[in-house]
């Protein structure tokens, strides 16, 4: 990790946190959900850098990978909790960052997620153990009463590639990979009023090339080409050029061209907060790029 790369990282980080806290200011109850989401991806690219992934918006129990859909008439609403998760990336260096808005009376609930990140960044330096930062989360907001997700994990990060080791777990656990200088690494805590897990829903907006083996197909053809800029980076469903591509998907995910991100939630009717910073561990501690 020189110092050019972690320039880099810096940079992306910079923009990601800014563009974080302007998406935020821009939910309020009766804004729309898709004007939100189109809003935040194009400030990305004006500040000259690229989504890492479709920005995640995702309201109430549902925890991540929800974005908008072509048309989405979604209206924020009064009581709504929206995890705004957006994901920067500067030649391939990435910045994944993540906060929740409030529109209803949860301040609770956000301050669980949040000093759980805080307590698990100042854990972070070489020699900690993953486990020792998942304990801190836990407990930090098991002691505000709520649950952990224990099935999202926080997860490592490299040029054009958004989930690899270290895996980041949100609850205590006996081991877990060693910290070691100069890796980069998302931690995102999820704070639940629900059962402390995830499933997957029938919601999928959001896809990722797996395989760049020939397709035969020509709408499968055309989204295999409009996605080759992406490196291998995830896209949404309404990026793509024509509506009739919405038929070739679910044919690329059965032959593991694409791999596709369900809407993950808790149990109906309960509330899930979240907060999530990059991280560079460094001889003494850590460099957070997304403050």
């Amino acid at each position: 990790m020189d110092d050019d790369l972690i320039e880099k990282y810096r940079e992306s980080g910079w923009i990601a946190a800014k563009v974080l806290r302007e998406g935020a200011q821009a939910i309020r109850v009766g804004a729309s959900y898709l004007d939100v989401v189109e809003s935040v991806e194009a400030r990305v690219a004006e500040e000259g850098a690229g989504l890492a992934f479709p920005l995640n918006l995702s309201l109430n129990e549902d925890a991540a990978h929800d974005t908008a859909s072509g048309g989405d008439e979604r209206l924020f609403a009064k009581g709504d909790v929206a995890k705004l998760d957006l994901g920067v990336h500067i030649d391939g260096y990435i910045a994944d960052t993540a906060t929740t808005v409030d529109l209803g009376t949860n301040p609770l609930l956000l301050e669980a997620s949040y000093e759980a990140l805080e307590h698990a960044i100042r854990t972070v330096r070489p020699g900690v153990s993953a486990g020792e930062v998942g304990a801190a989360i836990q407990h930090e907001i098991e002691r505000r009463g709520y649950r952990p997700v224990a099935n999202l994990t926080g997860h490592g990060l490299d040029r054009f590639v958004i989930h690899r080791p270290p895996t980041i777990p949100n609850v205590g656990i006996t081991g877990g990979v060693i910290l070691e200088e100069g890796m980069v690494f998302a931690i995102e805590p999820f704070a639940t009023t629900g059962s402390g897990r995830v499933g997957e829903k029938t919601r999928k907006e959001i896809y990722q090339q797996i395989s760049s083996k020939p397709v035969r197909i020509p709408s499968a053809r055309l989204i295999m080409e409009h996605i080759r800029d992406r490196r291998g980076l995830p896209f949404a469903r309404r990026w793509l050029p024509d509506k009739k591509t919405d038929i070739a998907l679910p044919g690329l995910v059965r032959t593991q061209h694409l791999h596709v991100y369900p809407v993950l939630a808790d149990v109906t009717g309960s509330l899930v907060s979240q907060h999530e910073h990059t991280l560079i561990v460094i001889v003494d501690g850590c460099i957070v790029t997304t403050r």
